[in-house]
C-alpha cells in the first residue's frame, strides 16, 4: 500500500519557476503554508541551472527602451501566435523580478556606473538581457534557494519519481510515485499543485537538455485529462556544441560574434539582413540549415554538419569577462580555446513553446492545479520564443503561480478524499506490470530509435510525408514498449525502471508533437513546413490544444488574443 503524505501545496519541480513559486508560496503565507518541494534530481541539479546567457526585461527607459518594445519583439518573435493580454502582463511585471533577485543578493554584472549590466538578444531591439557572466541561471537558482532558506514550511522531496497526477470531479486529488533511493511509494495529496516540471527536449538525441528532462509533468498532466497546447512548436537553438550538443549561449552573438560557413562567409546577411546573428532563433536556425543542405557548412561526425561560431576577433579579455563558461566548455569538450580558434556548432533541439494550457494566471482547467515555467503555456512565447524570454518567464509565472496556489490553499477548508483504489491501481502498474515485464523490447534501443526519427523527420525543417512517417515509427514504438524488457527488479536505486517511465512519457509527447505538426498545414516560428512554406492566418491563426484518448491524442483549437498588434510579415 502507498503511504499517504499530506501537504497544503505541493510543486512538483525545482528548477527557477518551482523555487520561485515556494519562495512566493512562503511569503503569501507568511510561511504558515505546507509545502512539498518534489524533483526527481538533488535540488540544485535541476536543468535550470544551465541557462546561460540572460534574462529579458525592461530597465533602461531613459535609454530607449520601453515596454512596448519588448512586447513587440516577443509578439513579432512568436510569430503573433502569442497571446498579446500574457505578454503585456509579462513586460510590466519582469522589472521588478530583476531588482528583487538583485535584493536577495544575486550577483549581477555591472556596468562600468555600477548599473545592472544588459546585453543584446536576437529578435530583441534593446539590449535587455540581465546577465551574470555567462552563468545566468545557475546564480538565479542559488539566490532563489538561499530566499527560500528564510522560510522553514517546505519539506524537499529530492529523487522523488513521479508516476501519476490524480484528479476526480474535476479537482486536484494527489500525485502519486516512490523515492527512488529506496523504492517506497506514496501518495502526496494537497489543496494545490503546481507542475514546473520543465520541457521535452529529450525527445531529440542532439538537444541541450540535461538528460533528466524528459517531459515528465508534461505527460502526466496530459493523461489525467489536461490539454497540451501548441507542442509542435518545438525551438532549435541554433547553436548547439558539436558533437554534444551542449548550448552555446546566444550570448556569443550578443557579444559580437559571427556565424561563418566553410566559404569564411557571414551568411546571415542573406537571411536578415538588418539583423544578422541576432535575428530570432526560429530564423537563424533556418537559414544555418540551408547553408549546410547547400553544401556550405563543415562536416561533421554521425552526420552533425557544423558552421563556425567566431569569437575570436573579440579579444581574450572579453570572452574571459563575458563568457567564460563558454570558454571552459569548449576547452573541456572539445579540446579548443575559442579565443584563437572558432567554435563548431549547428540547431539543436532547445525549449518547448508549448505545454500544458493555462490561464493568464497560469490555472489549468482543472480546480487546484497550476503549472508554470516551461511546463506551462500561458501563450507568452506562441511558435517561437526569444532568447532571454525564458528564464523571465520562469520567474514572473513563479510568482503569479505561487501567489495564486497559496491563496487557493489558505481559503480550502479541509483536505481532498484520496481515491484508494487509484492510487493503488497505480503503484500496481508500476511495480506489479512495468517492473515485472518480460519482454524482448530494449527500452535503451527504443529511445534511441525515438530520439533517431525525432531529430531526422521532426527537425527544423518538415514535409507531410515525413511527419507521416514519423507518427506510424511512434506509434509502433508505443506498441513495442508494451513489451519491454526491465533488467532491474531491485526497488532501490533502479535507474533501469526510471529509465522505462521516462521512455513511456517521451513516447506520449511524441505523438502529441507530431500530430500537431502534421495537422498544421503552414510555416509559422518553430514549424517549417516545406510543403506549406508560407504562415497561414486565415486558417492557422490559433492554438492547438492536445487531449489524451486511448487511439491518440484528440485536437481542439483555441482562440489567440490579438488585443495590441494585427499579424504582419516577419522581417529581420
Amino acid at each position: 500500500m502507498a503511504e499517504v503524505i499530506t501537504h497544503d501545496l505541493i510543486i512538483l519541480g525545482s528548477g527557477l519557476a518551482g523555487l520561485r513559486a515556494a519562495v512566493e508560496a512562503s511569503r503569501v503565507s507568511s510561511g504558515r503554508l505546507n509545502i512539498g518541494l518534489v524533483s526527481k534530481v538533488q535540488l540544485m541539479r535541476s536543468h535550470s541551472v544551465c541557462a546561460e546567457g540572460g534574462t529579458a526585461a525592461m530597465m533602461r527607459p531613459e535609454e530607449g527602451d520601453s515596454f512596448e518594445l519588448h512586447a513587440w519583439d516577443t509578439i513579432k518573435g512568436s510569430d503573433f501566435l502569442a497571446d498579446q493580454d500574457v505578454v503585456d502582463r509579462f513586460v510590466h511585471e519582469m522589472p521588478s523580478e530583476i531588482l528583487q533577485l538583485d535584493h536577495w543578493g544575486i550577483p549581477w554584472t555591472r556596468r562600468e556606473d555600477g548599473r545592472i549590466a544588459q546585453r543584446p538578444f536576437g529578435g530583441h531591439s534593446f539590449p535587455r538581457a540581465v546577465l551574470a557572466s555567462d552563468k545566468t541561471g545557475f546564480f538565479e537558482m542559488q539566490t532563489l534557494y538561499d530566499a527560500l532558506l528564510r522560510y522553514s514550511n517546505f519539506t524537499r522531496y529530492d529523487e522523488f519519481f513521479v508516476t501519476s497526477i490524480i484528479v476526480e470531479g474535476g479537482e486536484f486529488r494527489c500525485i502519486t510515485g516512490f523515492d527512488i533511493a529506496t523504492g517506497k511509494y506514496y501518495a502526496l495529496r494537497g489543496k494545490a499543485l503546481n507542475v514546473a516540471s520543465g520541457g521535452a527536449g529529450t525527445l531529440y538525441g542532439f538537444t541541450t537538455y540535461s538528460q533528466t528532462v524528459t517531459g515528465d509533468g508534461l505527460a502526466l498532466a496530459y493523461r489525467a485529462g489536461l490539454p497540451l497546447e501548441d507542442m509542435e512548436f518545438l525551438q532549435f537553438h541554433p547553436t548547439g556544441l558539436v558533437p554534444s550538443g551542449i548550448l552555446i549561449t546566444e550570448a556569443c552573438r550578443g557579444e559580437g560574434g559571427y556565424l561563418v560557413n566553410s566559404k569564411g562567409e557571414r551568411f546571415m546577411d542573406k537571411y536578415a539582413p538588418a539583423k544578422m546573428e541576432l535575428a530570432p532563433r526560429d530564423v537563424i536556425s533556418r537559414s544555418m540549415m540551408t547553408e549546410i543542405e547547400a553544401g556550405r557548412g563543415f562536416k561533421g561526425p554521425g552526420g552533425l554538419d557544423f558552421l563556425h561560431l567566431d569569437l575570436t576577433h573579440l579579444g581574450a579579455d572579453k570572452i574571459n569577462e563575458r563568457l567564460p563558461l563558454i570558454r571552459e566548455v569548449c576547452m573541456d569538450f572539445n579540446s579548443l580555446d575559442p579565443i584563437s580558434v572558432p567554435i563548431p556548432v549547428r540547431p539543436v533541439a532547445h525549449y518547448s513553446m508549448g505545454g500544458i494550457a493555462t490561464n493568464i494566471d497560469g490555472a489549468t482547467r482543472v480546480k487546484g492545479i497550476w503549472a508554470s515555467g516551461e511546463a506551462g503555456c500561458e501563450s507568452l512565447h506562441g511558435a517561437n520564443r526569444l532568447g532571454s524570454n525564458s528564464t523571465a518567464e520562469c520567474l514572473v509565472w513563479g510568482k503569479i503561480t505561487g501567489k495564486e496556489c497559496a491563496e487557493h490553499a489558505m481559503k480550502t477548508s479541509g483536505m481532498p478524499d484520496i481515491p484508494q483504489q487509484r492510487v493503488e491501481a497505480e503503484r500496481k502498474r508500476v511495480f506489479e506490470d512495468v517492473l515485472k515485464r518480460d519482454g524482448r523490447e530494449n527500452p535503451y534501443q527504443l529511445k534511441k530509435e525515438l530520439r533517431e526519427t525525432m531529430g531526422k523527420l521532426v527537425g527544423v525543417f518538415r514535409t507531410g510525408d515525413e511527419l507521416k512517417i514519423a507518427q506510424s515509427k511512434v506509434k509502433e514504438l508505443k506498441d513495442r514498449f508494451e513489451r519491454v524488457h526491465v533488467k532491474d527488479r531491485s526497488p532501490n536505486y533502479n535507474t533501469n525502471l526510471v529509465h522505462v517511465l521516462e521512455l513511456e512519457n517521451l513516447l506520449d509527447l511524441a505523438e502529441v508533437l507530431v500530430t500537431g505538426a502534421l495537422t498544421r498545414q503552414e510555416s509559422r516560428g518553430g514549424h517549417a513546413r516545406r510543403d506549406f512554406a508560407a504562415r497561414d492566418d486565415e486558417k492557422w491563426l490559433k492554438h492547438t490544444l492536445a487531449y489524451w484518448t486511448p487511439e491518440g491524442p484528440r485536437l481542439e483549437y483555441g482562440k489567440v488574443n490579438i488585443s495590441m498588434w494585427k499579424p504582419v510579415e516577419r522581417k529581420y
